[in-house]
C-alpha cells in the first residue's frame, strides 16, 4: 500500500475528467453488471501510467463517442477492487497500469502494460478510440 497523499494527485488525473474511483469488490460488479458500455482503468504509481496510460485514457475519454461509464481502481491500494476487475479481465494477466472496455458486461478490448510501454499517449488513444467507436 502507498501512502494516500502520494497517490491522490494520480487518482485526481482521472476523477477530474470524469472517472468514479472504485474501492470494493462491490462497486467494481455494480459498475460492470447490466447493459452497456464500461471503460476500466487500473491506475498505477508507475511511469508509464504517468507518461502514457492516464494521458490516453484522458484523450478517449473525450472523443464524442465514449463508454457510459468511465471507472477506475488503483493498483497497490484497494487490493479487493482491483482483484475484482482484474478478475473480469481473464484471461488477460494481472498488469498495471492497464485498460478494459466491457459491452454488456463482457471483455471486448483489452490493453495491457507492455501495449502502453515505450507507446505516446495518442497512440494508446487512438487503440482506445477506435474500441469506443466500434462498441459504444
Amino acid at each position: 500500500m502507498y501512502p494516500e497523499y502520494l497517490v491522490e494527485p494520480m487518482r485526481a488525473e482521472l476523477t477530474k475528467v470524469g472517472f468514479e474511483e472504485l474501492k470494493t469488490a462491490e462497486e467494481v460488479d455494480q459498475a460492470l453488471a447490466g447493459e452497456g458500455t464500461v471503460f476500466v482503468v487500473v491506475n498505477s504509481v508507475c511511469g508509464c501510467a504517468a507518461a502514457n496510460a492516464r494521458p490516453a485514457a484522458r484523450l478517449a475519454a473525450a472523443n464524442e463517442k465514449h463508454p457510459d461509464k468511465l471507472v477506475t481502481v488503483f493498483a497497490g491500494m484497494e487490493k479487493e477492487a482491483v482483484d475484482r476487475a482484474r478478475g473480469y479481465m481473464m484471461p488477460f494477466p494481472p498488469s498495471s497500469p492497464s485498460m478494459a472496455l466491457f459491452k454488456d458486461g463482457k471483455l471486448v478490448h483489452m490493453i495491457e502494460r507492455h501495449q502502453i510501454e515505450g507507446r505516446p499517449a495518442q497512440m494508446i488513444a487512438d487503440s482506445l478510440i477506435g474500441a469506443f467507436d466500434q462498441y459504444c
